[in-house]
Order: structure tokens, then C-alpha cells, then sequence
């Protein structure tokens, strides 16, 4: 099954890597049509998978990951419509030189081919991958997890019939329906057919992919994200900031998951944050001197620092400097985003210039890593790798590149 999937989305390749943007424009909106005419048949398929998902235990954050609802499903339409409207990614030309025999080179970015992704319980996913492979001119086979089955068939369905009425082979947009282990150990060595695999999800996805696919891949990251709270921090801003970041969705990637005070402004901080955090009955671990301020809040361990929560849950360390908790974020960080609240310039500098994650913010959420907030329109996952693709995987880290030679009659 999958080989015939491979070998269909090599065949659509070969319009979809030279089709005119308007054609794939057309395609994308009436995937957004689609997505919006469809969407009582979505949430019916979706209040599936969440029946499911409850009576397998499924953790409530990540039950609100599963969810969709008539705004979600409306967002996922504004989103694939704003691929629509971003600048066309193909066939630019990143340099030209020409050489002293005449020789002109240029150099032209060209879709990657055929693209993989496997993802857990993110419905909305589908459609987002789908889009940006769409719009970068690369097919895409989509494996998701077992969890939202019922919601991904239903919008895979929809999206096909949205691309054959555009004109265009069905098989740009496939996806994997057998959710076994097996189908995704397969995909990850399917080198004939996958130029690109892309893992999105939980700790334990992403690092099977990263040890067992034999296909290239970009990898994802875990969220890890910290905030540093200054001793020259603005006290309002830190509260509300640290709020969003950590009770907005914990159960996605940018939520905030480590909180660093400084000492100067540790028992002000702690206390202010603490109360707001209360709101949503987050609860807090904490390093000693944190559970001198807050005594009945819990001590953390080592395995503390390094935990990726998704949850209500946060860990807190108070720090004697801004090198201190640049210190802690490098031993313990994954990469991904981090904040500092600071109204002094000059630690601000520090910290983002040190800092060595994917994202680095000053006095603003965690929770703008993400590819429509950075106007990608939307996007495949976050990279926490440094080749090729770090961050938001929008439009151009889908594009490979070749050159392009003009000659008349050159020999050597």
C-alpha cells in the first residue's frame, strides 16, 4: 500500500512541480472552501476520535489537541488561504554569476519532491501540511496517528476533492491509513520514493523517526521553552507574559515550561506569578530557594529541569544572574524558544545573542513560535535543528535549489 502511495506521489510530482501558482492558488482556496462546507461532517468525525480518546485515558491537553470545532476548522481555512496569498516559493532566483568563458549560472529554487510527514493528534496538521506542500510544489504522503484517524480520512477527503476540481492529480495531498507501527517504520524507509521525512509530535515520535528513518529528515522539536525573568523586568509584564506562555495551550510545543527568576526580584515575582498562575491551578516545582518563598510548593528534581510538561505543570529556579540562567537554559534547553523580561537593553542583548534556540524573545509569549504568527501562513512543525531549516518550517525551507547553466557552445 505504501509502495503504490510512493509511486502515485511520484507521478503527481511531475505536474505539481511545474504548475503556475495561479493554478495552485485556485487549488488552495477551494481546499478552504472545502474545509468550510465540510465542516459538520469534521466535527462528526472528530467527536469520534474524541470518544475515543476519552475512553483510552487520553490526558486532557492532549484530548484539546484532538479537538476541532467550528472556529479551529475556520482557522484552518484561514490558514490555507494564507499560503494562498504568500509570494510564489518556486523557480526564484537566489544568485546569478557570470563566469569569464560566458557561462551564466543561476541559481533557482526548486521544490524538495515528495514529503513525509508523520504526526500524532493534530487534525489540523493535515490541512497545514497539505497547504505548504501544495504551495511549494511538492507532494505529500501524510501518515497521522491512530488517535485522530476518523478526523485526518475526513479532511483528507475533502482536501483531494478540492484538488481534482482545481484540475490538479488528486495524489499531490495522500494519506497513510493504516496507523500500525509498521506503515510508519515503512515510511521512514521508503528512500525510492520520500526525498524528505518531517516528524511532528511528542518526544518519543520524533526520536524513533531521528533513529530509525533511513530517508533524510528535518527534525522537530521538543518544547522545552524557559523564561528568564530579569531583576530589571517590568513585574506586569513578566506576570502576563509568563500566563500566556504557560496556560494559553500547555499542550503544544511553545508553551512555556521553566520559569528563572533572578534574586533581586525573586519574592515579588514569584508571589505575583503564582497568584495568576493559580487561576488555572497550574502547579509549580520548584529549586530550594524557590520553596523559601513558596513553602508548600513542590521540590524539583533533576529530571524537573528537562521535562517537556504539556500540562498545567511548571518548573522554577531562582538564579543570582542573567549568565546563571543562560547557563541553565544551554544544559538543559531543547532548542526551541525562550524568553527574557527585561527593560535593560544591554542584558536583553546578552541573553538573545547567547542564547542558542531556534526562537529567542524579548518581554513577549513563547507562544508566537508558530508559522501564521511569524506570517508563513502556516506551518509543518518547529525545527530545532541547524541545517537547512530552524523554526517555523514555512514555505522557503520546503524549496531545495539547482543550477541552472546558460551556455553557447562552451567546452573544456
Amino acid at each position: 500500500m505504501l509502495e503504490r502511495l510512493g509511486i502515485n506521489a511520484k507521478e503527481a510530482e511531475k505536474t505539481l512541480m511545474v504548475a503556475s501558482s495561479e493554478k495552485k492558488n485556485q487549488a488552495l482556496k477551494k481546499i478552504a472552501e472545502g474545509l468550510i462546507e465540510n465542516t459538520d461532517k469534521i466535527i462528526e468525525a472528530n467527536k469520534v476520535d474524541l470518544e475515543n480518546g476519552e475512553k483510552n485515558g487520553m490526558a486532557k491537553s492532549m484530548l484539546d489537541r484532538l479537538k476541532l470545532d467550528k472556529e479551529r476548522i475556520e482557522g484552518m481555512a484561514k490558514g490555507v488561504l494564507d499560503v494562498a496569498t504568500l509570494p510564489e516559493p518556486v523557480g526564484r532566483i537566489l544568485s546569478a554569476t557570470e563566469r569569464p568563458n560566458g557561462l551564466r549560472i543561476e541559481k533557482v529554487s526548486t521544490p524538495i519532491g515528495v514529503i513525509a510527514v508523520i504526526f500524532e493528534a493534530r487534525p489540523n496538521v493535515t490541512s497545514d501540511a497539505a497547504a505548504l506542500c501544495l504551495k511549494s510544489g511538492n507532494t505529500v504522503i501524510l501518515r497521522g496517528g491512530k488517535e485522530a484517524i476518523n478526523s485526518n480520512k475526513t479532511i483528507a477527503k475533502v482536501m483531494r476533492q478540492a484538488v481534482k476540481e482545481a484540475g490538479m492529480p488528486e495524489d499531490v495531498i495522500q494519506l497513510v491509513e493504516d496507523t500500525s507501527r509498521e506503515s510508519a517504520n515503512e515510511l521512514m524507509k521508503m528512500n525510492e520514493y520520500v526525498d524528505v521525512l518531517i516528524p511532528r509530535g511528542g518526544a518519543g515520535l520524533i526520536q524513533a523517526v531521528v533513529k530509525n528513518a533511513t530517508v533524510p529528515v528535518i527534525e522537530t522539536g521538543v518544547g522545552n521553552c524557559h523564561i528568564y525573568i530579569d531583576k530589571n523586568a517590568d513585574l506586569k509584564k513578566a506576570v502576563d507574559i509568563v500566563f500566556n506562555a504557560k496556560t494559553s495551550r500547555p499542550s503544544v510545543c511553545n508553551a512555556a515550561e521553566s520559569l528563572l527568576i533572578h534574586k533581586d526580584i525573586a519574592k515579588e515575582a514569584l508571589v505575583a506569578i503564582k497568584n495568576k498562575l493559580d487561576e488555572k491551578d497550574v502547579t509549580l516545582v520548584g529549586d530550594s530557594k524557590a520553596r523559601e518563598i513558596i513553602p508548600d510548593m513542590e521540590k524539583a528534581t533533576d529530571a524537573d529541569w528537562a521535562t517537556e510538561y504539556l500540562d498545567y505543570k511548571m518548573s522554577v529556579k531562582i538564579v543570582d544572574s542573567v549568565e546563571e540562567a543562560i547557563d541553565h537554559i544551554y544544559k538543559y534547553s531543547t532548542g526551541h524558544s525562550e524568553c527574557i523580561v527585561t527593560e535593560n537593553a544591554g542584558t536583553a542583548e546578552k541573553f538573545m545573542n547567547q542564547v542558542d534556540s531556534a526562537a529567542v524573545y524579548l518581554n513577549a509569549s513563547t507562544r508566537f513560535t508558530d508559522g501564521g504568527e511569524f506570517g508563513f501562513g502556516a506551518e509543518i512543525g518547529i525545527s530545532t535543528q541547524k541545517l537547512h531549516a530552524r523554526g517555523p518550517i514555512g514555505l522557503p525551507e520546503l524549496q531545495s535549489f539547482k543550477y541552472k547553466i546558460y551556455g553557447d557552445g562552451q567546452i573544456r
